[in-house]
């Protein structure tokens, strides 16, 4: 199976970022459960004989816009996180599909243009000892969540599924009647293993989503500095 990477380079950024300080945390839910959520013609991705859903918080620097060489003044880092699953276009295209995008920044709802579904709200990421503790609420909206997570040791070579669960080139969003298509690059993500501590959770209850049951899968990674976000493009009708 070949490395998730960028297939092409993004030539014209917009914008660009860093994604540090990312947990992810992954677990298999009932295909039939996830493909009444995701728009058709996009198909659920599936893997080891389910569909996943992932549950990922992170901390977004140094957002830069095209042709601005550094970072936004007076823009610090912020959270961001979201349940997401994995779905393909018509074309053999993976990429993420996002429920919901929970932001603290008050510009980034802009997005929701080409349907990329932000939420502002209040978010942290903050280390305490060997744990990293990740929480979260909607504002306005009671939705919310805290995640602790304890990082292991590097991760060498990773497996398929770790490639599998982590890495995606490009991100699909709905706007009524199109589907739009965002492509991403970046290095590859550093991973570590990872061991959730506590998770609780009501984005997925929000979205319809199945909350997570059974074994959770846990990565985490320092992050990627140079991340390039491609200008979004509709790439298909939705039925």
């Amino acid at each position: 199976m070949a490395a998730y990477g960028a297939e092409r380079r993004v030539r014209s950024p917009a914008p660009r970022a860093g994604w540090m300080t990312q947990t992810f945390v992954h677990w298999a839910c009932p295909v039939e459960a996830v493909r009444a959520l995701v728009p058709e013609p996009s198909a659920v991705e599936e893997y080891e004989g389910g569909a996943w859903a992932g549950f990922t918080p992170f901390v977004t620097t140094d957002v830069r816009p095209p042709g601005v060489p550094s970072a936004l003044p007076g823009l610090p880092g912020f959270a961001e996180t979201g349940p997401r699953t994995y779905v393909r276009h018509p074309s053999g295209r993976d990429g993420r599909w996002f429920f919901s995008l929970e932001v603290a920044c008050p510009v980034m709802p802009g997005a929701r243009a080409v349907g990329a579904p932000y939420h502002p709200g209040a978010l942290e990421v903050t280390r305490d000892g060997e744990a990293l503790r990740c929480s979260g609420r909607r504002r306005p909206g009671r939705a919310g969540y805290r995640l602790v997570v304890c990082p292991g040791a590097p991760i060498a070579r990773p497996t398929e599924r770790d490639v599998w669960l982590t890495s995606r080139p490009r991100a699909y969003t709905l706007r009524p009647g199109l589907l739009w298509e965002t492509p991403v690059e970046h290095e590859p993500w550093p991973l570590a293993e990872a061991t959730v501590g506590e998770l609780g959770e009501t984005l997925t209850a929000e979205a319809s989503l199945p909350a997570p049951a059974g074994a959770l899968v846990a990565h985490f990674s320092d992050g990627v500095g140079h991340v390039r976000m491609g200008v979004p493009v509709p790439c298909a009708r939705t039925r």
